[in-house]
């Protein structure tokens, strides 16, 4: 009976190898030269490639988009060190299961084997889980590398970053993509059905992902055609690849941040290609026409006074219109902002000022600008000198505002830009005003 099991075993076993394996499992690379595009990572001067030729290799947080060979330079890793390779899946792996991982690599250890501890989805352990790592890579257990999508520094525990190098993996760029798209052709033993056209628009499908292009080469390889096929009809036959884009996560932060730079940089057709990218991946419109108004008052603010009216009319037809229509009132306030003159004189006057205000603390105003509502205040002085502005011949007194105790603070410097020139004449001609009335004043207290 024994000997039928293991039989049965082993025929399971033989049809397991024989079965077909994906394209992206044949091609997975065999060494780490062979590993397409991270040349940054990679590379003879690159931080693994000084960690390897010096033969201390540290733990690493692998920080990339899917689909540019996290895993693989893991394996790889594993493979150029002698490192016996244990890979988990943060999503599928808890307390218990982390211990049995932990025991085992302790047994390793003892054997003289170390474990190369590869953890997809860092990220998706919880701080308790991820300080359970620290006594493990301290004491030589584990050699942990952690591929992960998001941000390190918002996701991961200080504590377990300050023992790993994080190591950036960027997408892959088109040149590389069309390295892989003719490995991939080696591999199958003929040319993909393509014009020159369409393989562009092929490797602009992926998506700087080199997993999704491997999947897409294969549904293609599959198809019966005659000739070449064009752009639209690839683009018929296959879906697009849908945008790498959350919502709550570093590409929402990436792309809103792209857009208001745009603006900033006076680029309205950079801002608008942020704009659609991040409505096209799903975006709230809402979001954006309270960003776009934040633009305005933050970026441009008193140096054209009519954008921020423009972005909360925007904002307004939108919510009267919907989408689609509404959208193109925000596109065209975003056109505005890039176009309009810049200025950061009145939010940089504002944080001054707040500035100023926690310093100071509770310094009363000076007396002569407190009212008097009753005759007891009136004796105390409260009021007592207050010049009407209205009685000045050209309408300003010129009195200080300023805590008695504290230096007349100047927070406010407008840009010689947009409609703040007219402010800062307006500012320039109270300055001098203000200098001729204490002026005045100085004389009189020196004839009395």
């Amino acid at each position: 009976m024994a000997d039928l099991f293991d039989t049965a075993a082993s025929t399971r076993e033989g049809a397991a190898a024989q079965a077909p394996r994906p394209l992206a499992d044949r091609l997975r690379p065999q060494a780490l030269g062979d590993v397409i595009g991270q040349e940054q990572v990679l590379g003879e001067d690159a931080p693994l490639g000084v960690m390897l030729a010096s033969g201390a290799l540290s733990s690493l947080i692998l920080w990339g988009p899917p689909g540019v060979g996290k895993t693989t330079i893991a394996r790889l890793l594993a493979d150029q060190t002698d490192l016996a390779f244990v890979q988990i899946s943060a999503i599928f792996t808890g307390v218990p299961d982390l211990k049995k991982v932990f025991e085992a690599a302790k047994i390793r250890r003892q054997n003289g084997q170390g474990t190369l501890l590869f953890v997809d989805e860092i990220h998706r352990f919880n701080k308790a889980q991820q300080d359970g790592f620290l006594p493990h890579m301290e004491d030589g257990t584990i050699l942990l590398v952690g591929a992960t999508t998001e941000n390190p520094s918002f996701e991961l525990n200080a504590a377990l970053l300050s023992r790993a190098q994080v190591l950036v993996l960027r997408r892959l760029s088109l040149a590389d993509l069309e390295r892989l798209a003719q490995r991939a052709e080696k591999e199958l033993g003929k040319s993909l059905p393509l014009s020159g056209s369409a393989r562009e628009a092929l490797l602009e499908m992926a998506d700087g992902d080199g997993r999704a292009l491997l999947n897409l080469i294969e549904q293609i390889a599959a198809w019966k055609v005659e000739g070449k096929l064009e752009t639209e009809a690839l683009t018929t036959r296959l879906m697009r690849r849908a945008s790498k884009y959350d919502k709550s996560g570093d590409e929402h932060y990436n792309l809103i941040s792209a857009l208001h730079k745009s603006v900033r940089g006076s680029d309205p057709d950079a801002a608008l290609y942020w704009y659609a990218r991040m409505l096209t991946g799903g975006e709230d419109p809402r979001y954006l026409a309270r960003r776009i108004t934040r633009m305005a008052v933050e970026d441009i603010g008193l140096a054209d006074p009519q954008a921020q009216t423009i972005c909360l009319h925007a904002w307004e037809t939108y919510e009267r219109l919907g989408s689609p229509e509404g959208e193109l009132a925000l596109a065209q306030a975003v056109i505005y902002l890039a176009l309009a003159p810049k200025s950061n004189g009145g939010y940089a006057a504002y944080k001054a000022a707040m500035a100023a205000a926690k310093k100071t603390g509770s310094e009363p105003p000076p007396m002569h600008i407190l009212n008097a509502p009753t005759s007891m205040m009136k004796e105390q002085g409260f009021g007592a000198g207050y010049q009407y502005d209205h009685d000045a011949e050209d309408g300003f007194s010129g009195q200080n505002y300023f805590p008695e105790t504290m230096k007349r603070g100047v927070y406010y410097t407008p840009p010689e830009r947009g409609f703040e020139r007219e402010l800062k004449k307006r500012l320039d001609y109270f300055a001098k005003l203000r200098a001729r009335r204490e002026e005045s004043r100085d004389g009189r207290r020196g004839e009395s």
